[in-house]
């Protein structure tokens, strides 16, 4: 009985023992350890840049308002007047030979007798108006005869190359258009050359042209190509005159407005450039301002006005352009 106490006495102890170890070891195996943080991260305040405002005795400039330039482009160029002029100028006839030379007395032509056969055949084709002799025609086309003869040509343009414009500016007709009809050869009369050129297309036409006002004529007698023989000549003209003129006067006037502009757009340009590299609050940027603003009516003021004098002057140029532009359809 003793025995079996002891025994349960000894097996109660070594429990103990072994709870006592199994605690220890636990202890060291999960018990509070030291934990090693991370070094927190800083973080940087940005530094706030305090603005002062303007206190009370602070004076704040006011940017004055700077006037706008009127841009002067494109119409203020005058239309260019229309230098071309037209000649018409047929190629020449020759009036074929008879079989039987004619009488002298019957081969004669008269410049009178060939405007007035000239007219005829107008009032008879289309009723058209008289042409009007002009004696400056009358001179360009005595000129012409006499050069063929003395240079022994038959054409419309001489040797040294005058030709019917060079004739014209010669005898001091200024001209829309002109005109030449020529003829070699002994006709019957007056009525005979002019049908004669009524009969070829281009003098026809020549004589046709609704455009002309005005007719000069030489006829004579001389040698050519070793006989005795007749040439003559018609000069036919639409004058300068018949055209609206343009005003030379307009045109000074553009032409020293448009140097006067250029003078205030090249003051306007430097004085902006001078505004704009001065800081607003220079005592002097007003100033500047002001000197500009001065300038820039003046400067519209006039584009404005020599606007209206190109108008007025390309109304007439078109008008004038138009005339000549009319004269060269035939």
């Amino acid at each position: 009985m003793l025995g079996q106490l002891l025994m349960i006495l000894v097996g109660i102890l070594a429990l103990i023992g072994a709870g006592a170890f199994s605690y220890f070891s636990l202890e060291q195996t999960m018990g509070p350890r030291e934990v090693a943080q991370e070094a927190p991260l800083i973080v940087a305040k940005k530094e706030t840049a305090v603005v002062a405002k303007p206190t009370s005795t602070q004076t704040t400039i006011k940017k004055p308002v700077v006037k706008t330039p009127v841009p002067a482009n494109g119409t203020l160029v005058p239309t260019k007047v229309i230098a071309e002029k037209t000649v018409v100028a047929p190629g020449p006839l020759r009036a074929p030979t008879p079989t039987t030379p004619l009488p002298t007395s019957t081969a004669t032509l008269s410049m009178r007798g060939v405007i007035e056969h000239t007219n005829s055949a107008r009032a008879q084709n289309g009723g058209l108006p008289a042409l009007i002799e002009n004696e400056l025609l009358d001179r360009d086309a005595q000129m012409k005869l006499d050069d063929m003869f003395a240079k022994q040509y038959f054409e419309h343009v001489s040797p040294t190359g005058i030709g019917p414009a060079d004739l014209a500016k010669t005898a001091g007709y200024a001209y829309v258009i002109v005109g030449e009809n020529l003829a070699l050869g002994d006709f019957e009369s007056d009525q005979a050359l002019v049908t004669a050129w009524m009969n070829s297309p281009g003098h026809r036409a020549n004589i046709l042209n609704a455009h002309y006002q005005e007719i000069g004529v030489a006829v004579g007698k001389g040698t050519y190509e070793g006989h005795e023989t007749w040439m003559a000549v018609q000069s036919f003209g639409m004058p300068l005159s018949s055209c609206p003129a343009t005003s030379p006067a307009l045109k000074a006037q553009i032409d020293t407005n448009n140097i006067e502009i250029a003078r205030l757009r090249t003051a306007l340009d430097a004085k902006k450039v001078q505004i704009e590299a001065t800081p607003t609050s220079d005592s002097n940027y007003n100033i500047f301002v002001g000197e500009f603003n001065v300038l820039v009516p003046e400067y519209n003021a006039l584009v404005e006005s020599n606007r209206a004098t190109v108008a007025s002057y390309n109304a007439g140029v078109q008008a004038f352009n138009a005339c000549i532009s009319a004269a060269g359809t035939h």
